[in-house]
């Protein structure tokens, strides 16, 4: 055998070799994910690899670049920043008149915005206890200020997510034994990071029921205020005097609430200029005669023991939304133009008279 093909030989054989010990390593390889791989998701073998869960984003206030100790801040400018305009723009968008409550929302924004402009200085402070009560008649408006708070509190970097979370009685406390606990940490679970809305409060405690396992769930509540205070707020509604009861007998939980809001019944103008901008979001509106047969209805149930504020306005629109497309529907040969059927007239409106059944319709 000449030189040549000697050489020839040993550079296959070394070649083969090769080739075998690459393809060993990478059989043994196949069930194990490069790091990179497994962080980026990237595709490998034809199929993707789920990248981990990242972490959690952190909160503003927890990525804060310190000022050198001569710098200046605007409020301005840290409004802004934050983009909390937008919450007070829709605050006042969505809800007519509660003046006082808007400015203890205002009172609240400034507490947390001069909070974190000391953090920008290094100045360090205990974050501000921001659990809440709200109190006041039914459709007050308790939980869209409620949904306005979350948005402004995550705006701000208080709450890592700002979702709302509305809970009762039923959603925290079991029927039996070992229920309770589960079923209100599920709800706790749920509500970290963001706002645990709790609707009469104050039926979570039945001093009156001695085998009542609300008092496990007010425990459990008390716990997690003060221990997750920087990953949960609570705001606890209902009426004003029964959650006065509420926590006289439950001091604990009073203890924990640093702001109240009290949610005032509506005057008669607002409740009016609340059905018209109702109205309006829908392209519906009051004709003159309208407008004062529904000013005349609303006078008339104010008093009424189950009149809900805007929540009665916008139940009665929806039945004269009801009355309205009868009325028009009934006359099946009439022309009916762009403003009829935008009108409500007073015989959509329900006087103070029983509510009479809708006459038989022809369709």
């Amino acid at each position: 055998m000449s030189a040549g093909s000697v050489i020839n030989t040993a550079v296959l054989g070394v070649s083969f070799i090769g080739f075998v010990v690459l393809a060993i390593l990478g059989f043994s390889s196949t069930g194990t994910a490069a790091p990179e791989t497994a962080q980026t998701g990237r595709k490998k073998s034809g199929r993707a690899v789920p990248a981990p869960r990242r972490a959690s984003r952190p909160r503003k206030r927890d990525r804060v670049t310190l000022l050198p100790a001569d710098a200046t801040v605007t409020f301005a400018a840290e409004r802004q920043e934050a983009g909390i305009d937008e919450v007070f723009k829709a605050l006042d968008h969505d809800l007519v008149g509660l003046v006082p409550v808007k400015n203890k929302v205002q009172e609240v924004a400034a507490l947390l915005l001069v909070d974190r402009a000391r953090q920008r200085f290094g100045l360090a402070a205990p974050r501000p206890n921001l659990h809440m009560c709200f109190t006041g008649p039914p459709g007050t408006g308790k939980t869209t200020v409620a949904l306005r708070m979350a948005d402004l509190l995550h705006r701000l970097g208080y709450l890592e997510q700002g979702q709302l979370v509305h809970a009762m009685r039923n959603d925290l406390v079991g029927e039996y034994i070992g229920q309770t606990a589960p079923k209100t940490k599920r709800v706790l679970d749920r509500a970290m990071g963001g706002v645990l809305f709790i609707d009469e409060a104050y039926y979570l405690y039945r001093d009156t029921d001695s085998k009542d396992y609300g008092q496990e769930a007010i425990d459990i509540l008390l716990q997690v205020m003060e221990n997750d205070r920087d990953k949960l707020v609570v705001i606890l509604a209902g009426y004003k005097d029964r959650m006065d009861g509420f926590f006289s007998s439950n001091p604990g939980m009073s203890s924990r609430i640093a702001h109240h809001l009290d949610f005032a019944a509506y005057e008669l103008d607002e409740l009016s200029a609340i059905g018209q901008l109702m109205l309006e979001r829908s392209c519906y509106y009051l004709s003159e005669e309208a407008e004062a047969a529904l000013r005349d209805y609303l006078t008339g149930q104010m008093d009424k023991p189950r009149f809900a504020n805007a929540r009665s306005v916008r139940n009665e629109l929806e039945r004269a939304r009801l009355r309205h497309a009868h009325r028009l529907a009934s006359d099946l040969h009439r022309h009916w133009t762009r403003d009829d059927l935008m009108r409500l007239e007073p015989a959509d409106i329900l006087t103070d008279s029983a509510d009479e059944p809708l006459q038989h319709s022809r369709l």
